[in-house]
């Protein structure tokens, strides 16, 4: 077909209009912003290992150096930051963020086209190969164009990680973005001079053969700081590394996550190289044995120390639930231990090389200890024992709600009481025995008046104090682990010597753990740490903990923090926001485009305060129950025990450890939807359900719950079964997928 002259020239005149307008919007196209300077983390894609220095003392061969804000205007975030940098890496599920020059179009982000790759482990590298891990709880902020977003998943300990954002990403008009400055500092081909450590002369050197002279055509020439192209070499290599087509990628950085099971694996080291005394039960009035025939109790009552003066609050011990089956338990005793503390008097244990270091012990503590014993005839080898963990706020005191099902499957039951807890140490219990005498005992409290108003709070001296307030309980967490570890070694070597007659009544080849609420959220800490704890079963725990408090019924501790950092954005401070609002969306939701002022900093401060408590938080743990045990340990059975609804412990941070443990093939999810609509009597927060034998409306549901957990502990954690049989109220394990929403009843 022939074409007009004037339609050739049409043409042509279009397709140069065409050119141009592509090269206009080339030259004016939205980019990764990349500048990586020293003084701030905002001005290229976050975390980055730019932002550390060597140091061969820890398992990454790393320590964090961020940069410190102007202390006298921040002094919080100072103290902040300093916590940060006494780490060997960054969180293990990362708050990620990329700024960019302009906007860009929210549904072009993804886990296709931002997404990690996991490099090698730090400590052992190249064992591992490259694996990509998406992203999740994606912002928008379009105040500030930066994008922010969490790990899919939760990541591996001190290992080495990639992030990519590719050209699939568009502007807010569709375009693809430039690959900008960061395009430039990749360039392999880019001449780069370095400037000498010392005054000298400049040195000319290529990525691809540091220290020799160019010897092909460079298309860009950088001028750099030694630390800044080491960082530069480093992300080439990870870029090469990844399998990722480096035409794709339009910023990245490589960063590497901290260690932080070392520590308590040193500590555990520490206490099984030892043979601790046997624990004393001779806690009595003039060396009194502190040991009782269950039919011979008529009452305790607890005498708690509320304040310094000292002050005292007298509450019963609701000692029936023991005959919650008749005749099952035995003996009660009460007993104590030396236990080695290593959290200072501000109840932070001090950091020390998570390769070479070596954690010290601050001083002993007497740590007391309830204990109780099935009845009949104690097997030759002793009781089977099973360790318990008691709730936020609650106490030792409180396993007389599980002792008596445990010990009907004749398994002792045997706990201590949380950093923190059980109110000041000048407490006493009373037994009353049915002859009308009396026996005081030490009632084992653990709180301190941190804040030196006079008053003892019921979990006073769990959190460490300020500079180091970001710490939160991570350390407090971690001494309850090693006071149970040390508790786990007197039980191993013997020292449960109940009666005096120089034999152990529990049996040291058979500890198991079990806890409900904070005890569910401390216990994985334990189980995957110490070889002697061969099964357990975490009833409602969840994590990161910062995500527990900020998602439920505690809100208020962080709304504190928070507010301490003048980071309140509500006018007002009436539930249910109590003064801020995050705007942070839950897992699996659409991209959130922040409208909310003031929201960026509150999920950077929740950021901060996950990745600084990770060492203490039960999301670093739970890869090491099953798929990845720590050297030295067996992998574990275990039953993740949680609720739907559950107010205090929400469900999406359940589901997190489920999710980041690979257990949801051994979880036991309640319904309390149905039981609720079959009962209105039924609490609509299912927070306590195992704990709730003296309840009416809920007895049937706890009893067959702490059964589930006595038949697998008989079993030696084999028999997983189901607790209410055929009937619907317990899924074991979970139908379908896990709950990421509240599911919170009206």
């Amino acid at each position: 077909m022939k074409v007009s002259a004037k339609r050739e020239r049409a043409f042509a005149q279009g397709l140069l209009l065409l050119a141009t307008l592509c090269l206009a919007a080339t030259a004016h196209a939205v980019q990764a912003v990349y500048n990586l300077g020293i003084t701030t983390t905002t001005t290229a894609p976050f975390p980055s290992n730019r932002f550390t220095v060597a140091d061969s003392r820890n398992l990454t061969g790393l320590r964090i150096n961020l940069p410190r804000p102007d202390c006298a205007q921040k002094p919080l975030d100072c103290n902040d930051v300093d916590v940060l940098n006494t780490l060997d890496g960054f969180n293990l599920q990362p708050r990620l963020r990329i700024p960019f020059s302009g906007p860009i179009d929210p549904k072009s982000i993804s886990s296709s086209t931002v997404f990690l790759v996991r490099l090698f482990d730090a400590s052992a590298p190249d064992i591992k190969p490259p694996v990509i891990i998406g992203i999740n709880q994606t912002v928008w902020d379009p105040m500030t164009n930066t994008l922010y977003a969490e790990s899919n998943e939760v990541l591996e300990q001190h290992t080495t990680y990639l992030l990519v954002v590719t050209n699939s990403v568009r502007d807010a008009s569709g375009l693809a973005l430039a690959s900008g400055d960061y395009g430039v500092f990749a360039d392999e081909a880019a001449t780069v001079t370095v400037a000498a450590a010392t005054a000298g002369t400049p040195t000319s050197t290529t990525a691809a053969s540091a220290g020799t002279t160019p010897t092909s055509t460079t298309n860009a020439s950088l001028t750099l700081d030694a630390s800044t192209n080491a960082y530069r070499t480093k992300l080439l290599d990870g870029v090469n590394k990844s399998g990722v087509a480096p035409t794709r990628i339009v910023a990245a950085s490589i960063f590497t996550t901290l260690s932080a099971t070392a520590e308590l694996e040193k500590i555990r080291a520490q206490i099984k190289a030892t043979v601790p005394l046997p624990a004393s039960f001779l806690l009595g009035t003039n060396g009194a044995r502190s040991v009782f025939a269950q039919s011979i109790v008529k009452g305790i009552s607890v005498s708690r120390q509320v304040r310094t003066t000292p002050s005292y609050q007298i509450e019963p011990m609701p000692v029936a639930l023991l005959s919650v089956v008749p005749n099952s338990v035995g003996t009660l005793a009460v007993g104590r231990y030396p236990s080695p503390i290593y959290q200072t008097s501000q109840q932070y244990i001090p950091q020390v090389g998570t390769r070479s270091g070596t954690p010290a012990v601050q001083r002993t503590e007497n740590v007391v200890f309830n204990l109780v014993l099935p009845a009949g005839t104690k097997p030759a080898s002793g009781w089977p024992v099973a360790l318990y963990g008691s709730g936020f706020g609650s106490n030792k005191d409180s396993l007389v709600a599980f002792a008596s099902v445990l010990a009907s499957k004749g398994i002792a039951t045997i706990g201590i009481n949380v950093v923190g807890h059980g109110t000041g140490s000048l407490g006493t219990m009373t037994v009353t025995r049915t002859d009308g005498t009396t026996m005081a005992l030490p009632a084992g409290g653990r709180g301190i008046d941190q804040n030196a108003d006079g008053a003892i709070g019921i979990t006073e001296g769990v959190d460490a104090t300020a500079p180091r307030s970001l710490m939160g309980a991570r350390d407090g967490l971690r001494q309850t682990v090693i006071d149970l570890m040390q508790l786990t070694r007197v039980i191993e070597t013997g020292g449960i010597d109940v009666n005096g007659d120089g034999v152990s009544e529990v049996d040291g080849t058979r500890i198991y753990y079990f806890g409900i609420s904070y005890g569910g959220i401390y216990g994985p800490m334990l189980l995957a740490v110490d070889p002697a704890v061969s099964a357990g079963v975490p009833n409602v725990g969840g994590g990161s903990l910062s995500e527990v408090l900020r998602l439920g019924v505690f809100r208020n501790i962080p709304a504190a923090a928070l507010n301490a950092r003048k980071l309140l954005n509500l006018s007002s401070g009436a539930a249910p926001q109590l003064g801020f609002n995050e705007n942070m969306p839950l897992r699996n939701e659409a991209v959130r485009v922040n409208s909310v002022p003031g929201a960026i900093a509150i999920q950077e401060y929740f950021e901060r305060w996950e990745w600084a408590s990770m060492p203490g938080d039960p999301l670093a743990y739970m890869r090491h129950l099953r798929k990845q045990p720590l050297a030295g340990v067996p992998a574990k059975p275990v039953i993740m025990q949680f609720a739907k609804g559950d107010r205090t412990v929400p469900n999406p941070t359940a589901s997190a450890l489920i999710r980041a443990g690979a257990l949801s093939d051994r979880s036991s999810y309640f319904r309390n939807d149905l039981a609720v609509a079959a009962n209105p009597a039924v609490p609509k927060d299912p927070h306590i359900l195992l704990a709730g034998v003296g309840n009416a409306a809920t007895a049937t549901f706890a009893k067959a719950w702490q059964t589930q957990i006595a038949v697998f502990f008989a079993s030696d954690g084999t028999t997983f079964m189901d607790p209410d049989g055929t009937a619907t109220m317990f899924e074991t394990p979970i139908v379908g997928g896990l709950p990421e929403v509240l599911n919170l009843l009206p």
